[in-house]
Parts: structure tokens; sequence; C-alpha cells
């Protein structure tokens, strides 16, 4: 079917192209609006590229059918739909300068976030590669537990993992443990693998390390490192609920005893050290010297690449230290990750120039309130990825208290785990568990999820009642709404 659409869409595509440059004068209102945005969410063209928008995003969905990549057509649809921006800008009296601009203002955050996960997956490939997550696997698969303590240590070391590791390699790590030690019990796979993925989103919400999201969140300014902390016990209850009900459902049989040996490769504790440094240069430069984290995380992978060239050429021990190169290690980081971040970036971007956010942001927590809002958008992330999702938030940019922030960054990070779809760590669970862990498996457990995502908004209206009005400077809010991103964070 797809080879029969494909050469149409092609064929037609330029077609469509020359036609919104031919056409702007006919449909195009000739009032000049303001220069950094066109206002102009009722053109044609600007509708067309919403329906850009939707169509890239329904081919990221099917991707587990079509299995082509989901940076490819958020990619296609984010050139799209500034190319029609660029079309009908004259029209608008909206000159290059101001596209250039706007341009290069998605620019400067995408390079921030692109740099910061650079270096952090870097890191985790080396660490990867020096056997530490290979030891971590095979210590909990030989520590005897039976099943039910499988699922509480699997869960738990997704938890407090994932704030470091991000929880798409969580899931992988622990994924791969699960399917170790319960390949002849596809019930207990099943049951684990959800409260992984649970874990992993819950454990994630509370770090600015954990998710992108919250990278996002932190890096725009909104909220200041060590307040996401204050999520720590919402994150928790979220997690605990569900698990605590699914573990009835978990034997305490025993699995078969495996005696597979793994040890550290050489360099893998310096690495590991090095890897603690980064992180406290990036947030204490963030916090004492005004830098960018992506500045401290850059500086860091520096380190690690003289650590890598000390263990190549003088500090040698076996064989495989000759073959430790950190290029390799940036090769093998997830770019189909981060150049979907990118399209995701300039097309919310394209349709935020458009006018489209601020519709969004009027409609929405004008005239539902924020804390209706966030709650929706957290359940919204189970089917549109919680990265479009955020990114769409900070592009409108609302009046939102300090507790406001924490709910959107809580439930846009919590929310996916409802659906096995809604985040990287079920998605990439469903590879690892193939035929065990599926969509349907997850969604039987459902109602019981939506629990403790509830519970999760409850402890955080109990525990943090005392942040609303209070924004990160600790001043009360303005009543104004502002549109615009900020282009440096806050301090």
């Amino acid at each position: 079917m797809l080879k029969r659409i494909m050469p149409f869409f092609l064929f037609f595509l330029p077609i469509m192209i020359l036609a919104l440059t031919l056409a702007p004068p006919l449909w195009a209102s000739q009032d000049s609006s303001s220069p950094s945005s066109l206002s102009a969410v009722t053109h044609p063209a600007a509708l067309l590229c919403l329906v850009v928008f939707i169509l890239s995003y329904i081919a990221v969905l099917m991707e587990e059918y079509t299995h082509m990549r989901k940076s490819k057509p958020v990619m296609l649809g984010a050139g799209l739909i500034w190319v029609i921006i660029g079309v009908i800008a004259p029209s608008y009296g909206v000159d290059h300068d101001t596209l250039h601009s706007a341009i290069f203002h998605g620019l400067e955050e995408y390079a921030s976030l692109l740099l910061f996960l650079l270096a952090a997956m870097t890191y985790i490939s080396a660490l990867e590669e020096r056997n530490v997550f290979a030891v971590l696997k095979c210590k909990l698969v030989q520590a005897g537990f039976n099943y039910r303590q499988l699922f509480w240590a699997t869960g738990i070391m997704a938890f407090f993992l994932s704030p470091v590791a991000d929880n798409l390699t969580t899931a992988l790590v622990l994924g791969a443990v699960v399917m170790a030690v319960g390949n002849g019990n596809p019930r207990f796979v099943a049951l684990a693998c959800i409260n992984i993925v649970c874990a992993a989103n819950a454990g994630g919400a509370f770090s600015p390390f954990g998710d992108i999201t919250t990278l996002m969140v932190w890096q725009s300014g909104h909220l200041g490192f060590f307040e996401f902390f204050d999520l720590f016990l919402p994150s928790f209850v979220c997690f605990v609920v569900p698990a605590f009900i699914m573990a009835f459902f978990v034997t305490k049989d025993f699995p078969e005893a495996l005696t597979e040996d793994v040890h550290l490769k050489h360099g893998a504790r310096a690495i590991i050290g090095l890897g603690i440094f980064t992180i406290f240069m990036a947030v204490g430069f963030e916090q004492t010297l005004g830098l960018p984290p992506f500045v401290g995380m850059m500086f860091g992978l520096s380190f690690l690449m003289i650590a890598a060239y000390v263990i190549r050429h003088i500090w040698v021990k076996d064989e495989d230290d000759k073959d430790f190169d950190i290029l390799e290690n940036v090769a093998a980081a997830e770019w189909d990750t981060l150049l979907f971040f990118f399209g995701v970036i300039f097309s919310v971007g394209g349709l935020t120039f458009l006018g489209y956010m601020e519709l969004a942001s009027t409609t929405m927590y004008d005239g539902f309130g924020a804390s209706i809002t966030n709650v929706t958008l957290g359940i919204s992330s189970a089917v549109i990825d919680n990265i479009p999702v955020m990114f769409a938030v900070l592009s409108m940019n609302p009046d939102m208290d300090h507790f406001q922030w924490l709910l959107i960054t809580l439930t846009t990070g919590v929310g996916g785990s409802l659906l096995s779809i809604g985040s990287a760590a079920g998605v990439a669970l469903m590879g690892v568990a193939r035929g065990h862990y599926t969509f349907m498996s997850h969604l039987r457990w459902a109602p019981v999820i939506l629990l403790g995502y509830a519970g999760a908004i409850g402890v955080h209206f109990l525990i943090n009642a005392h942040l609303m009005g209070v924004s990160i400077h600790d001043e009360p809010l303005e009543t104004s709404v502002s549109i615009e991103m900020p282009t440096t964070p806050a301090h």
C-alpha cells in the first residue's frame, strides 16, 4: 500500500509547493501583524501546516507497523511547515530577517538540548561498552530472588536509576533482566515490564536528567534544578500504587538459576566517577556561574574522551581496551531520538509563529484553567509523545506559578505510562519482550496505572499546595500572559 501511495505523494509534493508559491496574493490578508508572529491561524496555508503536523505525527504513531523511524516524518513535516511559512510570510509584511530570527530561536533551543543529550548519551554508551549495565543485570539475575521479589527489585531499581540514566536506558537494562529470568513465565514478564515502564517514567519525572521533558523545563528556566525534587513523593506514589496491586498477581515461585558471569571492563569505575562529576559540573555551572547546563556536560565529555584515549593508548590491559574509541560511542547515540526532537521543535516552532500556540494557550489555559489543562495534557501524552506536548506548553508559555509548572512536568512525565506506546520506555520494552509484553497486555492494566496517576496528582496538591502563587523567583506572578519562550534560563 505504501509503495503505491509514495510515488503519487512525491509527484504532487512539488506541485503543492509551487501552488503555494503562486497562490498567496489571492488568499492572504494584506494587514501586517506583529513581526514575531503571522497571526494567520485561519489562512488556508496555515491550516495546511496544521494538517502536515498531524499527518507527520500519525506516521510516528504508526512506526510499530511501518517500521519507519519516527524522525523521518517529523523532519519532513518541519521542513514543509517552514517552506509554507516562507511562502506566505511576505503577504503579512514579514521580511527575511524576521523569519531568520524565528528559525534561529528554535535552533538555539534545539542546539542546547542536542549538546546536553549527546554528552549524556555518549556517557551511557561508554558505560554500556565497559559492561557496567551487563554486570548490574548479572548481579540481579544471580541474587536468588523469587518472581515477586524480582518484580519489586526491578521496579525499585528502575525508579532510582532513571533519574540519572534516563527512562529509555533504564527500561532496556532491566527489561533484559526480566527476559533472562522470566523467559518461561510470560505472565511475570508482562507484569514486570509494565512495572518497569511505570517506575522508569515516574523516576524520570522528579529529575532534570530523567527525561527530555524535564530537561526542557529546566533549561527553559521555569524550574530550578533542586526544585524538581518537590515531585519525588508524587512520583513515588505514581509508581508504587499500581506496583502494589500488580504484585498480588505475581507468584512467589523461583526462576531457574543462571550461571552467567560478567566483569567490569578496564576503566569502568573511572568512567562512572567522571559521569557523576559531569553531572555536578552541569548543575554547578548553572547554579553558580549562570552557564547553560550543556556547557558543563560538554566539558565533562572532553574528560571522557581523554580518559578513553588513556585507556586505549597508555593504560592498556587487554585487547578490548585497544578498541575503546569514544567517537564510536558518539555514533552509537540515539540519533533517531535526537533528530525526532529536531522535527518536533521546528514543527511546533512553526505553528507558534503562525499563532496556533497563542490560540491554544488562550483556549485551554484561560478557558479551562491551568490545573484541568495540565492534567488533561498529561493524559494526552499517552497517545501524543510527551516531547511535543511539553514543547507546545513551553511555546505557549502560559502564566503559571511554581505549583503548576511542577504539575505539568509531573503529568507529562508519568502520563505516558497509561499506554505502552506512550513513552520511549514502553516502546523499547515491546521490542525487548516481543510476544510477552504487548500493547494489549499493558492496556489491561491501564485502570490500575490511572489510579497511580490520580494518586500522584492528589499527593502533589496535598504536599505542594504552598507553592501556589509562587514563581521561580519566589515573587507573585504577573497577570499578563507572555507567548514567547525565554531565550536564556532564569536564575
